[in-house]
Formats: C-alpha cells, structure tokens, sequence
C-alpha cells in the first residue's frame, strides 16, 4: 500500500471512530461498559458537571468531520491531539483493560501526524528554549539595566 493510500485509509478510520463512537454514546446507542471504579468516578464527574460530555462529544464529532475532509485535515488532527492524550492518558491510568481502542486511535493519530510533519514544521520553527535567552532579549535587558 503506498503511502498516500495508508493515509487515506488512517484518515478515515480515525474521523469515523470519533464521529460514530461519540454519536453511538452521545444517542446511548450502545451500551455503558462497566468501568473500574476509579474510572467510573471520573465519568460520574464529567456527567454531573452538565456540559463537559455535550462539549466532548461535540468536539470529537466536529473534529473527525475535519480530519475526513481532505482540505482540513491538519485542523481536524490539531483539534484531536489533546483529546486523544486525554483519553489514552485517563485509559492508561483508569481502565488499562479498556484501553485498545484508544491506542489504536493515538497511532492513527500519530501515523497521520508524521505523515503530515511538513505542514506542521512551522509551527515549531520559531521556539526557543527558555533557559537560552536570544540575543535580543539579552540586548534588552543590558539596555534596561544601564538606563535604570
């Protein structure tokens, strides 16, 4: 399979999971699974607060539309990336035996990312690490420094 067809084929997986998987849960088209109670008490919370699971589902639904759309994709996979860490983390932690789906869902996620890395690279070429002040910033701070 070449590369542009395995992103296609991840493309699609990963919108359709997030648009029928939370339609399916948003309808109670499918049934509650039983959690471990740690993670029961975590869903019990996002539940009670009345609009956190609306928002997520929402979310996850409008994501997955963009990441089936060809010309917005890269959005769709930004707006999914703290979503997904969220689950794959509170999965992880909580309820480790239920956590396949979400990893299936970070690699997709991941796959896509990597194979869109150039569209991204912008994103991250003008960071710099803190702890190295730039030239300018140092400029700065003598100049304060000797008009004080």
């Amino acid at each position: 399979m070449t590369s542009k067809r395995l992103a296609t084929v991840a493309r699609v997986l990963l919108g359709l999971m997030f648009i029928a998987g939370s339609l399916a849960t948003a309808f109670h088209l499918v049934p509650e699974p039983v959690l471990p109670p740690r993670a029961g008490a975590f869903m019990r919370a996002l539940a009670e607060s009345g609009y956190m699971l609306p928002l997520l589902w929402s979310s996850e639904i409008g994501a997955g539309i963009l990441v089936l759309s060809p010309v917005l994709t890269l959005l769709g996979l930004v707006l999914l990336a703290p979503i997904l860490l969220n689950i794959a983390a509170s999965h992880l932690c909580l309820a480790p035996a239920n956590a396949a789906p979400a990893m299936v869902a970070s690699a997709l996620e991941l796959l896509l990312a990597g194979r869109y890395r150039a569209a991204y690279a912008p994103l991250f070429r003008n960071l710099r690490v803190a702890a190295i002040p730039s030239e300018e910033i140092v400029h700065t701070a003598r100049r304060v420094q000797y008009e004080t």
